[in-house]
């Protein structure tokens, strides 16, 4: 099913990427007179087809991984003599170099117009505050610590996580000198460092930029306290109830609750002794996770219950409200972003620099 989803949306997203390329080729050569044959999107056999006014054949094709815009051309067949001065060949070159622009600046318009509905709508994103700095790593030479928030890569500011990543990836390959500005928390002192890259994550297929940085993000304390037990789990079985703390099992204490999904994650079918703490007392019970396949096809144990989140820091929480003319500017920067990341990356795979399979 996932996989179905996947696919679909991924022919979806690559027709509506089609359509508007094809269509730019479509409205510029109309509009400098050059008569179109036929407007595909796909290839192969015609699924459905239809005529306009002007004569052009519009069609759906069998296979969906692109398109093309067919126009009246001396140099592919004979064109009637009353048509001549509507061939593409026949017009001045000028009007042929916009056709054939249009189609690339088109989806670069598409771009413009998504992230600017995209920015009008409002963006949001957490903070990048360092929760644990790996000793020996980019970071921990850099100096930073544990608590301090990221506001600047190179100079370029990174309100948010999604902020910091972009900037980590146009560093992916390159040897040199990073440079970070940092502050730490209710304080407005701007402190900056510097870590050393040696062609950062270029060998790596599918690079982890925060772990190659040598950084954990900043995530609260989940104590494992239960919130809700399904019913007929194992956990109602053996008894637990909403609010109960697991303490420990088979001995090992559980401070986290992330320790305590790996420890019954590892442990399918096979008795788990328990200690919780209900309001003032100390309860001792038996749990026996079920066997369950996850997606990777890997049998875990599964109990039944659910934590209840804690919020993050007040302040933590990043909200950027924008009127439609800093929509409009903010989606020409991110954009323009986009393609000199795209053209540096391919340069950097030219050069060697970073896996062709990154």
């Amino acid at each position: 099913m996932d996989l179905a989803y996947t696919i679909g949306i991924t022919l979806l997203t690559l027709g509506v990427l089609v359509a508007v390329h094809e269509f730019g080729h479509f409205w510029v050569a109309r509009r400098c007179g050059v008569k179109v044959l036929r407007f595909s999107i796909g290839f192969g056999k015609s699924i459905y087809t239809w005529q306009d006014r002007h004569g052009t054949e519009f069609c759906i094709a069998l296979i969906p991984l692109g398109g093309y815009v067919k126009m009246l051309d001396e140099r592919e067949g004979e064109v009637a003599a009353g048509e001549r001065e509507l061939a593409f060949n026949r017009k001045p070159v000028l009007q042929r170099i916009a056709v054939v622009a249009a189609g690339p600046i088109a989806n670069f318009l598409l771009a413009i117009v998504a992230y600017w509905f995209l920015f009008m709508a409002g963006e949001s994103g957490y903070a990048p505050v360092i929760g644990a700095v790996k000793p020996g790593s980019v970071a921990d030479i850099a100096g930073l610590e544990a608590g301090q928030e990221i506001v600047a890569v190179d100079g370029k500011e990174t309100p948010t996580w999604q902020a910091l990543s972009f900037r980590l990836l146009d560093r992916i390959g390159d040897t040199g000198t990073v440079q970070f500005s940092v502050k730490y928390p209710d304080s407005g002192m701007i402190y900056e460092s510097e870590g050393q890259l040696q062609q950062w994550l270029g060998d790596d297929e599918s690079p982890d930029l925060l772990t190659g940085l040598g950084i954990t993000p900043y995530a609260p304390s989940v104590p494992p306290v239960v919130s809700e037990v399904v019913a007929d789990s194992p956990a109602e079985r053996a008894g637990l109830l909403p609010g109960d703390r697991v303490l420990s099992a088979d001995g090992t204490p559980m401070a986290e609750w992330l320790e305590w999904v790996a420890y019954v994650r590892d442990r399918p079918g096979q008795p788990i002794a328990l200690e919780v703490q209900r309001g003032n007392d100390t309860v001792a019970m038996q749990i026996v996770p079920d066997a369950e396949t996850d997606s990777a096809g890997e049998t875990i144990g599964r109990v039944g219950i659910a934590v209840s989140m804690p919020a993050l820091p007040e302040g933590m929480l990043r909200e950027f409200e924008r009127g439609p003319v800093a929509s409009l500017g903010a989606a020409f920067l991110r954009t323009g972003d986009l393609v000199g990341f795209t053209l540096s990356s391919i340069k950097k795979m030219i050069q060697g620099l970073i896996s062709p399979k990154n």
